[in-house]
């Protein structure tokens, strides 16, 4: 005889399915968008995406969240798809996987995204088409595979041409302006194995750097090890400072290129600061010519520009199509009159224009002190250290340098 009861008991329980998780945040531009892919979803059974209109400041707020799996980042109303995706690439985590949806009919599209480790879904969709290629990125983030796994860091290098032009100050600035003011995740490198003051320039307090020995498990350094070498300022950025009296320079760097290479796919930028006076900059290997972009940093003096010039020549010897994007960075660590060289004879010693000029700084010192951030000073001096950030991911500066044309051509 049929119990009724248990039977109604038992259909209750079973209605209570729990819903397939996949964490995603939408981005959208479109309410046909937004309203297709929460239609999906919902009649999929998938956990609703959180939502959100498709600007900056809006992707820097939702996708720092360690639980996002997916970030769909809809750009139907881009003229140009790939520059769009390159310009907020930064704002998103690596740990992230990215699909961008658009109308752009192109196979040169899906290659340079794909370069980038995103995935392309063309649009218009079908809410089928899209409920499996998000299930198809899913299991590729369980299986490890896809473009998702070739997205890294950037690499930023600061090299200054000689000792005392000021890359510390500017490798300090730039980690600041990306990491606070671009909301980007970055991991500062001290290469100064013995010394140095980046933790000043940075104001981390108490900062010790890391003490490692011969033997060092190197070759099993995981992730959590290399996260265990680094100084967490704040959420958004980290400071990797090593030294071994015990070792020899060589091994302390490849030391240093080891957690670099694992803690690239977990974040945003790694910013190195390198002086030439370390004299790595002049090593066989030249593993900084790695880097996506280069900040070389000279003083407007003779001797400086000589070592400027030596290190550009390493530079433009790497083959066109692999050689790193060159910033030529002046920085007058001195009033502008004491000048010994013109902007005019630096383009024309280096063959290439200035990227930027960082006016004289009177109370520099008493700023850092202070534990304060150059960028947030208010006198013209400032606008020209904002630069920075928007040089090295590439977007305009015409407003700021408008605001020192004046201070320019004073120093010429």
């Amino acid at each position: 005889m049929f119990d009724l009861v248990d039977i109604l008991k038992s259909g209750q329980a079973s209605s209570h399915i729990e819903p397939e998780k996949i964490t995603t945040v939408l981005f959208h531009q479109t309410q046909e968008c937004q309203g297709l892919v929460l239609e999906s979803y919902r009649f999929e059974g998938i956990t609703e995406p959180v939502i959100a209109p498709n600007k900056d400041e809006n992707i820097s707020e939702h996708v720092r969240l360690q639980n996002v799996e997916i970030v769909l980042i809809e750009l139907n109303n881009s003229n140009n798809v790939t520059d769009d995706a390159k310009r907020i690439s930064h704002l998103l985590p690596s740990h992230a996987s990215v699909i961008v949806i658009g109308s752009e009919d192109a196979i040169s599209t899906i290659r340079n995204l794909k370069e980038m480790g995103f995935y392309y879904l063309f649009w218009p969709i079908t809410k089928q088409e899209l409920i499996d290629f998000v299930r198809s990125v899913h299991d590729n983030r369980e299986r490890n595979r896809g473009p998702g796994q070739k997205r890294r860091a950037k690499r930023v290098t600061v090299i200054g041409a000689k000792g005392g032009v000021g890359a510390t100050a500017i490798t300090a600035e730039l980690s600041y302006l990306l990491s606070n003011v671009k909301h980007s995740s970055c991991i500062v490198v001290d290469h100064n194995y013995n010394s140095g003051n980046l933790d000043i320039m940075l104001g981390v307090q108490k900062f010790e750097k890391r003490r490692i020995q011969r033997g060092s498990f190197t070759d099993s350094l995981d992730l959590a090890s290399a996260k265990s070498l680094l100084h967490k300022q704040n959420d958004m950025l980290s400071l990797l400072g090593l030294t071994a009296p015990d070792l020899t320079q060589g091994e302390v760097s490849e030391y240093h290129r080891s957690v670099i290479d694992i803690m690239s796919a977990e974040c945003n930028f790694i910013i190195e600061d390198m002086s030439a006076s370390s004299g790595q900059v002049y090593e066989v290997n030249h593993s900084w010519l790695e880097s996506d972009c280069i900040l070389l940093v000279s003083t407007p003096t003779v001797s400086s520009l000589r070592d400027a010039g030596r290190i550009k020549q390493i530079i433009d010897n790497v083959p066109p199509s692999q050689r790193p994007r060159l910033l030529i960075v002046v920085n007058n660590t001195m009033p502008e009159k004491f000048a010994s060289v013109s902007l005019a004879e630096i383009e024309t010693f280096l063959h290439q224009k200035a990227d930027l000029v960082i006016p004289f700084i009177g109370d520099f010192g008493n700023v850092i002190l202070d534990g304060k951030r150059l960028a947030n000073i208010n006198n013209k001096s400032a606008n020209s250290v904002k630069s920075l950030a928007s040089l090295v991911i590439g977007e305009s500066t015409e407003k700021t340098h408008s605001l020192f044309k004046k201070l320019l051509s004073k120093v010429k």
